[in-house]
């Protein structure tokens, strides 16, 4: 009996968190405009912000196992086009686009260049997780944009602005790795340990806690652009237009790279979140540390944004992996209806 009542609390846990998945853009919508109208209430999650993140992490990752990452880094073309997307293309064409549109506003034209400077998000591994991508990809392309930021970050920012900024790559290093690199391998051995127990038991149990840590690390983040928002100007409102439009190709140049290659749906589906979404926490560090406040706004503006879109971007993914399957299985019934009249002909 016992037994029983704890099976049935097991799959309403699990049944809660796959609903959560299906609802996330309004609760996404939800999250960001709580952080923005409460943030005394809400800024109070950031410093337990790396922690929530090292468990989103530690729970996605334990759908990996060693042998998908030994293989997506044996056959990288996938990784090097969304590290060469998302760190060389995208910084160059922020820049080239905010030279031509904010000319007279040097500041903010630092804040949208640095916007896309910053590596591909922590988050991006949860959206792949939840809109069943390649999820050793994505570790890999976060793993791999992380530990080159730091090095990537002062040169792309250097070359597109003629400004030297000096950044703590070890610093920055060091506060990644306990939000990326260890949850990501302790998750990987733990499933490989197991025998497959913690992607196919495990992680649907802590999936639905993920999604909660997620929808709180999206009220922290926003808490940050409380100020920008009340206080808005027609200048902000143009430059949040820029970044809304801009975030939004990313996930479709991922896309469409995906396509180019003739990838599955499931790459298709890793390359666009992570060509979309980026690392907002680490450049807001950047961008308060290093920068004046009108070069906040633009990377803040991100944190409204980018998960938004990702919901958004996910429902398209969806529904073009249902279009893809109802087009697979007319392919298989028209297939079984010739060989059935191919083995009526014979009979004849």
């Amino acid at each position: 009996m016992t037994m029983h009542v704890v099976e049935v609390a097991v799959n309403t846990w699990i049944r809660f968190g796959k609903r959560m998945g299906e609802l996330m853009p309004i609760l996404v919508f939800g999250c960001v405009a709580t952080g923005v109208l409460m943030p005394h209430v809400f800024s109070k999650l950031i410093p337990f912000v790396p922690g929530l993140f090292a468990f989103m992490t530690f729970q996605g990752s334990l759908s990996n196992t060693s042998h998908q990452l030994v293989e997506t880094l044996r056959d990288p073309a996938e990784l090097i086009v969304i590290v060469t997307i998302s760190l060389v293309l995208m910084p160059t064409g922020a820049s080239l686009l905010a030279k031509l549109f904010f000319a007279n506003h040097p500041h903010l034209i630092t804040g949208m260049v640095l916007a896309y400077c910053v590596p591909v998000g922590i988050v991006s591994f949860m959206w792949v997780d939840i809109f069943h991508g390649r999820t050793s990809l994505a570790l890999a392309a976060v793993l791999a944009s992380t530990l080159i930021a730091p090095f990537t970050i002062p040169f792309s920012l250097s070359l597109l602005l003629g400004e030297a900024v000096q950044i703590d790559a070890l610093s920055m290093v060091g506060e990644m790795v306990p939000m990326i690199a260890l949850p990501a391998i302790a998750g990987t051995l733990v499933n490989d340990l197991s025998r497959g127990w913690g992607h196919e038991r495990l992680s649907p149990i802590l999936g639905p806690a993920s999604r909660i840590f997620m929808l709180l690390v999206i009220c922290a983040n926003s808490t940050s652009m409380s100020d920008y928002v009340v206080h808005m100007t027609w200048e902000r409102v143009q430059v949040a237009l820029f970044i809304l439009s801009f975030s939004a190709s990313g996930f479709f140049w991922g896309a469409l790279a995906a396509r180019i290659m003739g990838r599955s749906l499931p790459v298709l589906v890793t390359m666009s979140f992570d060509c979309g979404l980026r690392n907002i926490s680490a450049g807001a560090v950047i961008a308060v540390s290093h920068f004046p406040g009108e070069a906040v706004f633009p990377v803040m503006c991100g944190t409204i944004f980018q998960q938004i879109l990702a919901s958004v971007a996910g429902r398209i993914l969806q529904r073009l992996g249902n279009e893809e399957r109802e087009r697979q299985n007319r392919v298989f019934e028209a297939g079984r209806a010739a060989w059935r009249r191919i083995r009526t002909s014979r009979t004849r």
